[in-house]
């Protein structure tokens, strides 16, 4: 007879594997995955959790419900500030892989543990001072809900690996079924879903708050599901913080009347390389809200990491201040003290008071906008875009022509990323293209809606267009103004970042196509000057453009040159070698250096990732020190060049002074030159030149993939001046290259120039959003 607890973990095993697929066709490769599975060790299931969200971590990636992995840092932050009680129930309604839930239940334990000893550790584990009845109790409080069965096997999973013999993780869509909205929660912890299908959610009729946006349906859903004393933090997109749609402007209402105490602001990208979506946290407090007549507002500009694809770490971290300040701020709400008293225990926060956030109706909740001195009342009327525009004008208009008439085709590579001109150059006859293509006529704006196009910013006005007739991608808005504005207003304001970042919010599709919705595009807000100021602001910001303009052809078109002398020899690279073991070595065997190698840290190894991005500190694949002293002549040390061999093949860096002790992979060559013969930094520029890359195109080999071989770099040919004559045309190239990364900062400096333009004439904040 099976015990309880024996009954709930196969329970438990059954929910995981239910309608699950295991990939294995034949059952001698199942036998051998089953046999190397009843060989590990469960004695620490703490262990077994751990590594399984670091494998989560590596697999993240944002689903078709535009879901995508919350960092561990922001988690550990919110669940910090919300600091879950042994006795209080916690919900995530969008649980995902449970990292919420995770995080609170560690932050119990370590609340409820004996102090550590001078070794640094507890006296009795964490969580010893925890009751027996008190475990028991605490696993029962955690709850997580998610639409996808996927997302409930891995949290299943994750909870289990954490020591929970019966985890509580419901398939259920929170937004659109009935059956758990009478459960209450104390503490709440989730970032939802950004995105929408086509034509919006079709909720229940028992929200408060009427609306079709999932962002909006989930903030209203956990606003209404705390008990009377109950605590939640959400992160949520821009949209939720300043969009004008009415069901935006009634959510916040709400907020800030019933719950809402601290807004905490995240860099725009926290969550790379998932997403670029600049997002918030809000800090809810049932309680507090109702007795607080101010809200505290928080800017975090760096978490700790860098913003870019990558997200390494880095010394700058405002998150340990900010959520000090924020504890302080909640406890002397608490406390009933004085604003004057709140503001002396915060120096990084805005105190707004309620009545001066509900002044205009907007309930704005950018903290900006309440900065002294800071965002202004928009200057001029706020229009839809729909209200100035015909989105996708109709075919019916061309009518009368005749079909052969000819006219410009325009596939979406014609058009330029961040460009606002682009030329027609196909044409085809009217007969071809006016079924499947979309229809466009001479000062219309084109605006690509598909990832990755929208993203980076494919965008341009359509002139010099043949018979003033186009037809192009099906990927294209077109966006014809009907006189109130400038097609160059339309096209600045459809660039701004306000319209961008909100817009990926909102795009729908499975995760691969996604696409901006219509009705955001008709529905997004945008000042209206009259025309003779959208002119003087228009001809200022293309002045601000032409620079940019030349800026980038500069970027695209430097070419480092060497003028090579007829009397310079032409020089085997194996004749530059250092004359020292291993001076000139290819990568290990495959078989020598297998992924089962990798450890998380160790000794780094460097493959075509670091050549091709010439960034050395990108990557994060180590061995330990017994594989290194294995591999040790492939080693790389400060000055070696690198080559990559296969497919990207040729690309070229030098092995900086700081570096990470490490190795190459099977993938790069590395090459210690003699100094006395060549610089480094010579042979790099050299080895960039036609008259190399030309040997290199000739000599490479390979089928499906181009591959150089140590044979082939050993008879490349260099010219070869005086060291000398090195040192000159290396100086020459460095200086050249300090007048083009100067032409990036002028990129930058006059991109902030037109959105501060913007601004002025919008009123200090942008504000437009979705009406």
């Amino acid at each position: 007879m099976l015990d309880t607890d024996t009954k709930r973990r196969i329970d438990t095993a059954r929910d995981i594997f239910k309608n699950a697929y295991l990939p294995y066709r034949d059952p001698e490769t199942l036998r051998a995955f089953l046999k190397i599975i009843d060989e590990f060790n469960y004695d620490h299931s703490e262990r077994l959790g751990d590594a399984f969200e670091y494998l989560l971590s590596v697999l993240g990636s944002q689903g078709d419900a535009g879901q995508f992995r919350t960092p561990r840092h922001i988690i550990d932050f919110m669940v910090e500030v919300l600091d879950p009680k042994k006795t209080e129930t916690v919900l995530d309604p969008a649980c995902g892989t449970a990292g919420f839930l995770i995080s609170s239940y560690k932050h119990i334990l370590k609340a409820n543990s004996s102090p550590p000893s001078p070794s640094g550790r507890g006296a009795g584990g964490e969580g010893d001072l925890l009751t027996p009845d008190e475990r028991g109790r605490l696993a029962a409080n955690f709850k997580g809900y998610d639409i996808s069965p996927d997302m409930v096997r891995l949290s299943l999973v994750n909870l289990y690996l954490h020591g929970f013999a019966d985890p509580h993780i419901v398939e259920y869509d929170t937004l659109t079924s009935e059956e758990r909205w009478n459960e209450f929660a104390d503490v709440i912890l989730a970032n939802p879903p950004f995105m929408s299908p086509k034509g919006g959610i079709k909720p229940h009729k028992r929200f408060s708050i009427q609306a079709k946006r999932s962002e909006v349906l989930f903030v209203d859903y956990m606003a209404e599901h705390l008990t009377p004393t109950g605590r939640a933090g959400i992160i949520v997109p821009e949209g939720i913080i300043f969009q004008s749609q009415t069901a935006y402007k009634a959510l916040r209402k709400l907020l800030v009347e019933n719950a809402l105490v601290a807004v905490v602001s995240l860099p725009a990208g926290c969550f790379n390389p998932y997403s670029g979506v600049k997002t918030s946290i809000l800090i809810l407090d049932k309680s507090l809200a109702k007795a607080a007549d101010t809200i505290a507002f928080f800017k975090v500009e760096n978490d700790g990491f860098g913003l870019g694809a990558q997200r390494r770490a880095f010394d700058k971290n405002d998150l340990p201040q900010v959520q000090a300040e924020l504890t302080a701020y909640l406890q002397a709400l608490r406390a009933k003290a004085s604003t004057e008293s709140i503001l002396a225990v915060t120096s990084t926060a805005q105190i707004v008071p309620k009545e001066k956030i509900a002044a205009n109706g907007d309930y704005n909740l950018s903290g900006e906008r309440y900065r002294e001195g800071g965002a202004k009342t928009n200057i001029f009327p706020l229009v839809r875009i729909a209200d100035v525009c015909t989105v996708n004008p109709r075919k019916s208009q061309l009518a009368e022509l005749k079909q052969d008439i000819r006219v410009s085709f325009v596939p979406m590579a014609d058009l330029n990323e961040h460009r606002i001109a682009f030329q027609p150059n196909g044409e085809k006859q009217l007969s071809e293209v006016s079924t499947s293509y979309t229809y466009f006529e001479d000062n219309d704006v084109l605006l690509a809606k598909v990832t990755p196009c929208f993203e980076n910013g494919k965008a341009g006005i359509a002139r010099g267009l043949l018979n003033g007739i186009g037809f192009g991608s099906s990927e294209f808005y077109v966006l014809r103004s009907n006189g109130q504005v400038l097609p160059e207003w339309i096209y600045f304001c459809v660039m701004h970042p306000i319209f961008r970042d909100s817009a990926v919010a909102q795009m729908t599709g499975t995760g691969g196509l996604q696409r901006v919705p219509r009705d955001y595009v008709e529905n997004f807000q945008i000042s209206l000057p009259p025309l003779e100021v959208q002119k003087e602001v228009v001809a200022e910001i293309e002045g601000y453009q032409k620079v940019i303009n030349g800026a980038r052809a500069v970027l695209d078109h430097y070419r480092p040159h060497i003028p090579i002398h007829p009397d310079w020899p032409m020089v085997a690279i194996e004749d530059l070698v250092a004359n020292e073991k291993h001076g000139l070595k290819a990568g290990p065997f495959g078989s020598s250096l297998k992924k089962e190698c990798y450890v998380k840290a160790g000794y780094k190894i460097y493959g075509q990732e670091q050549v091709i991005r010439c960034d050395i500190n990108y990557g994060d694949y180590y061995i330990n020190e017994e594989k290194f002293r294995e591999l040790e002549s492939c080693k790389v040390k400060a000055g070696d060049v690198l080559i990559s061999l296969v497919g990207t093949y040729g690309k070229i860096l030098i092995v900086p002074e700081k570096h990470e002790p490490g190795i190459i992979n099977p993938r790069l060559l590395k090459i210690t030159l003699d100094k006395q013969k060549i610089l480094a930094t010579y042979f790099v520029e050299a080895f960039r030149q036609e008259t190399v890359t030309e040997q290199v195109a000739n000599l490479s080999y390979g089928g499906t993939m181009d591959i150089l071989s140590l044979k082939v770099l050993k008879s490349l040919k260099i010219p070869l001046p005086p060291l000398a004559t090195q040192q000159a045309i290396v100086a020459e190239i460095e200086a050249e290259q300090a007048l083009v990364a100067a032409n990036r900062e002028l990129i930058t400096r006059f991109e902030q120039k037109i959105q501060a333009t913007l601004a002025r004439v919008w009123g200090g904040e942008t504000e437009g959003g979705p009406q």
